[in-house]
């Protein structure tokens, strides 16, 4: 009976420790990774951008159309001021888990930033930094703003956040559905995990392009107000 209690306890202790290190893996290391990842990939972002050559200019001439978006890499730079003065975070091409551990996805086969149809995003509500932690609280008006190093793009919350289901794949079309939205536009759907710690159902939040600028222009005052 001895052998059988102690043996029980230690499995006890075994399993609490186990289930101790793994709160700490979700809860603060994969928040150092994400913290590491997020900064490497707006370093780079940084760098080529202020490495990109200036063009001379050149003879009119029919534009070329832009190079599709390198899955993994990243793209461009988004700021949500009502999630903090700080919330700066990289998007990158896809959706896979690799790269949503580095920052936000862009859903493969939506629309360029800045683009007619809808240009969506994903990202972590927790774990690897929680991105979208505090995505309940957008509100109608708020500002999404972009940057691709040569261009800030300033969308609009036109609704308080939706909670569908997983399956409900039409929030991301280029015209998404229950969105409000009645013809083709320039739009941006952003979607996240809910419950907080779960995955049952997702947030979206839609926007509309409201206005852009040369980053040669400065700031855009969404990101001051």
């Amino acid at each position: 009976m001895r052998l059988a209690v102690r043996s029980f306890s230690e499995l006890c202790i075994t399993v609490g420790a186990v289930i101790v290190l793994f709160v700490v893996y979700v809860l603060y290391w994969t928040g150092v990774q994400a913290g590491t990842a997020t900064a490497g990939q707006l370093d780079t972002l940084q760098r080529e951008w202020v490495d990109r050559p200036v063009e001379a200019p050149a003879a009119p001439r029919a534009a070329a159309p832009p190079k599709p978006y390198t899955a993994g890499k990243g793209f461009a730079v988004m700021y949500v001021p009502r999630l903090g003065r700080d919330w700066e975070w990289p998007v990158l091409e896809g959706t896979a888990a690799g790269t949503l551990k580095k920052g936000l996805g862009h859903y493969a086969g939506t629309a360029r930033l800045g683009g007619t149809g809808n240009f969506a995003v994903a990202g972590h509500r927790r774990t690897y930094g929680d991105p979208f932690k505090d995505f309940p609280r957008l509100r109608r008006g708020d500002a999404v703003v972009l940057t691709d190093g040569t261009t800030w793009y300033t969308y609009r919350i036109d609704r308080e956040p939706y909670r569908t289901v997983p399956t409900d794949i039409g929030v991301i079309d280029p015209v998404p559905g229950k969105s409000g939205f009645d013809g083709p536009g320039r739009y941006l759907t952003l979607t996240t995990c809910d419950p907080e710690w779960g995955s049952s159902h997702r947030l979206i939040a839609w926007a509309h392009l409201d206005a852009t600028q040369p980053v040669t222009d400065g700031r855009p005052q969404a990101l001051d107000s």
